[in-house]
C-alpha cells in the first residue's frame, strides 16, 4: 500500500528503489519492475499526451466497444454477480484502494467480458482511487484492454472465478467485502450460482434478490470479446 505515498510525493521512487534493491529474492525484483513500469508510464504520457483518451495502438480506434449504462453501473457498484469482481469494486468504493491483482481482474472483466470502453474504467478509477495517477491509470487500463504499449494479448481474458479461487482460495477477501455471501463455503463462494439450492438456502442466499445473478455468461462474454478483437484491422 505504498502507492498513495508515491502518488502524492511523500515517498520518492528513488527511495523505494534503493530500499527494494537492498533486499534479496524475486519479490524485490518484481517490486523494482513495477517501479520501472510506473516511470515508463510517465515517459509514454510525455510523448503521447493523448494517451488518457486515445488508444496507443491505432487499430484500436476501430474497436466495437459497447455502450451499456446498466452494466457499467453494476460494475462500478460491485453488483456484477461475480464475487471477486464485486469484492474489489466495493473495496475501492469504501477505501479508495485495491490490490494490483484485483485491479487487473476487474479491468479485464470490464473491457473483455463486458466489452465496455477502457476509458470508462479509467474514469471511474480516477474518481475513486486515492493513488490515482494520470500516467499510470491511463497506461495500465490500455495495457489490460490490449491497446497499450507491450499490452496484454487480446486472448488473455481473466476468468474471475478461476482468479478468485487462485488468489482468494478460502474466500476471506470476498467474505469481507461481499458479506451477503459470507456463509458460503470456499467451494462455492466464487461461483454461488453453481451451488446447490440446499447450500444457498442454508446460507440464506437468494440469487437475484440478496445477491445478483451473474451479469453475463463467462463463455459467451469471452467469445464476444475474441470476435471483437479479431475484427480489428491489422497493425502496420
Amino acid at each position: 500500500m505504498l502507492s498513495p505515498h508515491l502518488r502524492w510525493g511523500e515517498l520518492s521512487a528513488a527511495q523505494a528503489w534503493h530500499a527494494a534493491a537492498a533486499q534479496d529474492g524475486p519479490g524485490a525484483e518484481s517490486f523494482i519492475r513495477e517501479l520501472l513500469w510506473r516511470e515508463f508510464s510517465y515517459h509514454l504520457l510525455w510523448h503521447r499526451p493523448a494517451m488518457p483518451d486515445r488508444p496507443l495502438r491505432n487499430e484500436f480506434a476501430a474497436m466495437p466497444w459497447r455502450q451499456d449504462d446498466r452494466a457499467l453501473a453494476a460494475w462500478q457498484r460491485g453488483r456484477t454477480g461475480f464475487p471477486i469482481v464485486d469484492a474489489g469494486m466495493r473495496q475501492l468504493w469504501h477505501t479508495g484502494w485495491m490490490h494490483n491483482r484485483v485491479r487487473m481482474i476487474v479491468a479485464s472483466f470490464l473491457t473483455k467480458h463486458l466489452l465496455l470502453p477502457w476509458q470508462d474504467g479509467a474514469a471511474w478509477f480516477w474518481d475513486t482511487l486515492v493513488d490515482a495517477d494520470l500516467a499510470s491509470n491511463s497506461q495500465n487500463w490500455q495495457w489490460v484492454a490490449g491497446s497499450g504499449a507491450d499490452a496484454a494479448p487480446y486472448f488473455r481474458i481473466f476468468n474471475p472465478v478461476l482468479q478468485g479461487k487462485k488468489f482468494d482460495p478460502h474466500g476471506d477477501y470476498v467474505r469481507r467485502w461481499v458479506p451477503e455471501l459470507a456463509p458460503l463455503d470456499a467451494a462455492h463462494i466464487h461461483a454461488p450460482w453453481e451451488a446447490p439450492h440446499s447450500v444457498l438456502s442454508a446460507a440464506r442466499i437468494a440469487l437475484g434478490e440478496t445477491y445478483p445473478l451473474p451479469l453475463i455468461d463467462l463463455a459467451a462474454g469471452r467469445s464476444r470479446a475474441l470476435a471483437a478483437f479479431q475484427s480489428l484491422p491489422r497493425s502496420a
